[in-house]
C-alpha cells in the first residue's frame, strides 16, 4: 500500500505537572483511637493492619488551599460524628436541611439524625419482606432516603432523640444491625413473610440499642409531633429539593435511576444533565448560597487524610482529559464507588482560577487532625475531583429552575 503524505491535525493540550505518589504503612487514627476506643472501651491491636501499605498521591510540596478561612462558606451546625456507623447518607443530608432551615427562616436548628435513621431501618425491613428477601438491608442509603423519611415521618430535634445510651460519646451499630440481619436472614430461611410481626421485631432490637423514638414533644412551650415540628417549626417542604447526577450512560434532561445498591428502592427522581451543566449548576448554587449534600467516591490516592485535601492526581488522569466519558467509564467499570455522603458549605477560587469547595463531613478521616483547629472535620476539594468522582447532589430546586424546561417540567 503507498504511504500518502497526509498531514494530520492533533490537539494541541497543555502539558500538567506530573504528580508524584508515595506509598505509607497504615497508621492509626481517629476512628481507632477515639471512636473505637469509646466503643469496645479497650486500646485496639492493629499489628496486622500496621503492616499493610497504602497508595497515596504526594501533596507534601503543595500549596494546598486547606485553611477554612480561605472560604466563603454559608451556615451550618458545627461537624458531629457519624461514628461506627454507615449513615453518612443521614448525617450530610440533615446537615444540609438544617442549613436550609436556617437560609429560609434564620432559624437554628439541630435535627436528631437517629430518629430518620430508626425510621429507614423499618422502610428497609418492609422492602425485605415486599420483595421476598430480595431488597437489599443494609447500613447505608442515599441522600434523598432523607427527604422521603421527612415526608412519612417527620423529624424530631435531637435534643428529644440522640440514639446514644450507656454513656457512649459514639454511634455504634455493629451489634445492633448484625442482630437485624441475622433475624431477616432466619425469616428469609423460613418463608416467615409476615410484615407486621417482622417490624415489629425489628422496632424491639432498635428500642434495645437506640431507644423508643418519641412522638410528641414540646418545643418554646408549644406541643409537636413530629410531623407538625417539620411543617410548622421548621417550615420545611421536602418537595422542594432534588436530587442531581451526571452518568452518561442514562438519556440526559431526564429523571433517571441511580444505579447503585444503596439505593435500595430503586429510586427513578435523579435528575440527569450533562457533566458541564452539572458543574455550572453546583458552582452557580454555592456562589448564590446554596449549599447541598453531595456523594461520590472518596477511596482514592488523591483524597489524603493527612491533609484534608482532593484532588485528581495526573497518574489517574490529567486535568483536561476528565470530561463525561472519564467519568462514566469509571462509573460503569466499578473503579468509582458510591462511599459516602458529606456537606458542601462553601467556595474557594485560587490564584490560578482553579475552583475548591469546602465539605462538611461526619466521618472519621477528616479527624485525623487537631481537634481543636477549625477544619477539624473539613475536606476541601478541587472541582477536579468533583467533576470526575461525586456521582450527585440534593439542592433546592429553585438552582434548577432555568433547566427544567428541558426536563418537560
Amino acid at each position: 500500500m503507498a504511504l500518502l503524505g497526509v498531514l494530520v491535525a492533533t490537539p494541541l493540550v497543555a502539558q500538567q505537572t506530573k504528580d508524584k505518589s508515595y506509598f505509607q504503612e497504615f497508621e492509626p487514627g481517629y476512628y481507632q483511637k477515639s471512636i473505637l476506643k469509646d466503643i469496645r472501651q479497650v486500646d485496639q491491636k492493629l499489628d496486622k493492619e500496621a503492616k499493610e501499605k497504602l497508595f497515596f498521591m504526594d501533596q507534601s510540596k503543595m500549596t494546598l488551599p486547606n485553611k477554612m478561612n480561605l472560604y466563603t462558606t454559608f451556615w451550618a451546625n458545627p461537624t458531629i460524628s457519624q461514628g461506627n456507623t454507615g449513615s453518612c447518607w443521614c448525617f450530610s443530608t440533615t446537615s444540609f436541611y438544617e442549613s436550609e432551615i436556617y437560609r429560609l427562616h434564620k432559624k437554628k436548628v439541630k435535627l436528631s439524625e437517629m430518629f430518620t435513621v430508626y425510621n429507614e431501618y423499618i422502610a428497609k425491613a418492609k422492602g425485605f419482606v415486599q420483595s421476598r428477601g430480595e431488597s437489599l438491608f443494609a447500613q447505608g442509603s442515599e441522600g434523598n432516603a432523607v427527604k422521603r423519611s421527612f415526608k412519612q415521618n417527620g423529624i424530631v430535634p435531637e435534643s428529644e432523640y440522640i440514639g446514644l445510651k450507656n454513656g457512649r460519646k459514639f454511634y455504634t451499630h455493629e451489634k445492633m444491625f448484625n442482630e437485624m440481619h441475622s433475624y431477616l436472614a432466619k425469616v428469609k430461611e423460613n418463608n416467615a413473610w409476615n410484615q407486621q410481626e417482622v417490624v415489629a421485631t425489628i422496632k424491639s432490637i432498635m428500642n434495645h440499642y437506640m431507644g423508643v423514638p418519641p412522638t410528641s414533644f414540646v418545643v418554646d412551650g408549644k406541643k409537636y409531633t413530629p410531623q407538625t415540628y417539620l411543617k410548622e417549626y421548621c417550615e420545611l417542604n421536602p418537595d422542594d429539593y432534588i436530587e442531581l447526577t451526571s452518568v452518561k450512560s442514562e438519556p440526559y434532561w431526564k429523571t433517571v435511576e441511580y444505579k447503585v445498591p444503596d439505593n435500595w428502592w430503586h429510586s427513578k427522581d435523579y435528575y440527569n444533565v450533562p457533566l458541564d451543566t452539572y458543574m455550572k449548576i453546583l458552582k452557580e448554587a454555592i456562589h448564590d448560597g446554596y449549599t447541598m449534600s453531595i456523594g461520590g467516591d472518596v477511596s482514592e490516592a488523591g483524597f489524603l487524610r493527612s491533609t484534608n485535601v482532593a484532588m485528581v492526581p495526573t497518574f489517574d488522569i490529567p486535568s483536561e482529559y476528565i470530561d463525561e466519558d472519564a467519568r462514566v467509564f469509571r462509573f460503569l467499570n466499578g473503579s468509582t464507588t458510591d462511599d459516602h455522603g458529606m456537606h458542601l458549605i462553601g467556595y474557594y477560587t485560587d490564584k490560578a482560577g482553579q475552583d475548591w469547595y469546602l465539605i462538611k463531613d461526619s466521618s472519621s478521616g477528616s479527624r485525623n487532625n487537631d481537634e481543636a483547629a477549625p477544619e477539624f472535620g473539613h475536606y476541601f476539594f478541587s472541582s477536579d475531583y468533583i467533576k470526575l468522582k461525586m456521582m450527585g447532589f440534593t439542592v433546592h430546586k429553585d438552582v434548577l429552575k432555568k433547566y427544567m424546561s428541558k426536563f418537560g417540567k
